[in-house]
């Protein structure tokens, strides 16, 4: 063995230690294979062993830069990361594809998931909470593919956003409105645009005599809050058996008394359970949906609702009834920001969303009803 490389021989080693490696367990090795080298030797071995061996490789800089999102990995020399502006190339390499399944094996061994032929992928938070997601050959044509999500749980107030422009115009005074009237709204808008941050703030803007539901996949939401409950998903095991969704998430939370219920991400058949829940005395719930306008917001609902099994006049009936206002946010080579504030309302049997307030001051047919439900007088 003493004829392998540094980093090679500490592989073999820690093959031999229970569960994956710490960064400690890394250094300590890394000094013991070492012998008697000099110091800045014996770190810069240190650094690079434990960035292959404990942490994301070649991905590690990346991962802790300022300002990063995403970085994605195509193949061994294609990498690809977002800073908030885009998805653009990064100048990172791997030695092979060799290289790129084990950092994706142990990374969804650091998660206690298993990463095989027989599991080709795997979607699940790291202990920093980075979200992994990663797809072995064949399923990906030829190469190993890596999704690394990263969390930034900074506690940002609405004042902060509105410094960044996130919130033009009047938008911080109605958001803030919307909390005191204690409506039911969706933070709705395509992937990266924000959703979750913006929550995050209007949730750190409630009274602290307040409590506090979240009922997440990943704990994404940071309010700056002192009274806070979160409930986390749990996938099931390798015998298929003790997930924990959010559906049975939302259950739990009603049964803890809430004063705001709060699901991350609506996604699933979660829907049914938040609908119910806001029809039931739940008022001021919330949570965010994917969607590219707000017009699309009544279609996701109806197509979760009915996947879960309600019938679609009775989706439209329940949203109708529950929630009163979609806050839409758009990402834009300038930011991401607000761009309309729609209001709920149903037309016959079905629901639509109807803006009450745009950033771009177009038209606005819900105005007077936005204000009537905020308890404001407004334009007719």
């Amino acid at each position: 063995m003493n004829g392998l490389p540094l980093v090679e021989r500490v592989r073999a080693r820690l093959a031999l230690e229970p569960g994956p490696p710490s960064r400690a367990a890394v250094a300590a090795l890394v000094r013991d294979e070492a012998g008697l080298v000099g110091d800045d030797e014996v770190l810069d071995a240190v650094r690079d062993a434990v960035a292959e061996l404990a942490g994301a490789g070649p991905l590690e800089p990346l991962l802790r830069e300022p300002g990063v999102t995403d970085v994605l990995v195509n193949g061994p020399s294609s990498v690809y990361v977002d800073r908030g502006a885009g998805l653009e190339r990064a100048a990172v390499r791997f030695p092979d594809e060799d290289a790129v399944r084990r950092l994706a094996v142990r990374l969804a061994a650091s998660a206690g998931r298993r990463l095989d032929d027989a599991a080709p992928w795997v979607d699940a938070g790291l202990p920093d909470g980075t979200r992994l997601h990663a797809v072995l050959p064949p399923v990906s044509d030829g190469a190993t593919c890596l999704s690394l999500r990263v969390l930034r749980r900074a506690r940002l107030g609405l004042d902060d956003l509105a410094a960044r422009g996130t919130l033009p115009g009047e938008c911080a005074g109605l958001l803030r409105a919307v909390l005191r009237a204690r409506l039911a709204f969706l933070v709705t808008g395509g992937t990266g645009s924000g959703k979750t941050t913006l929550l995050a703030a209007l949730l750190g803007e409630l009274p602290a005599g307040e409590r506090l539901v979240l009922c997440e996949d990943a704990p994404e939401l940071a309010p700056a809050h002192p009274h806070v409950v979160r409930l986390l998903t749990r996938p099931a095991n390798v015998e298929g058996a003790g997930s924990v969704g959010l559906r049975d998430l939302v259950r739990q939370a009603l049964r803890m008394r809430p004063d705001r219920l709060v699901v991350g991400e609506v996604r699933g058949a979660e829907v049914t359970d938040l609908l119910a829940a806001l029809n039931t005395g739940h008022d001021g719930g919330c949570g965010t949906l994917h969607a590219n306008r707000p017009g699309e917001v009544p279609a996701r609902l109806e197509a979760l609702g009915v996947a879960a099994g309600l019938d679609r006049r009775a989706v439209h009936s329940q949203a109708a009834a529950a929630l009163s206002v979609v806050v839409h946010l758009r990402r834009t080579p300038a930011g991401r920001r607000v761009e309309e504030i729609g209001v709920v309302r149903r037309d016959g049997d079905w629901v639509v969303v109807e803006p009450g307030w745009r950033a771009d001051g177009g038209p606005c047919p819900a105005a007077a009803r936005l204000h009537a439900l905020l308890g404001r007088g407004g334009p007719a």
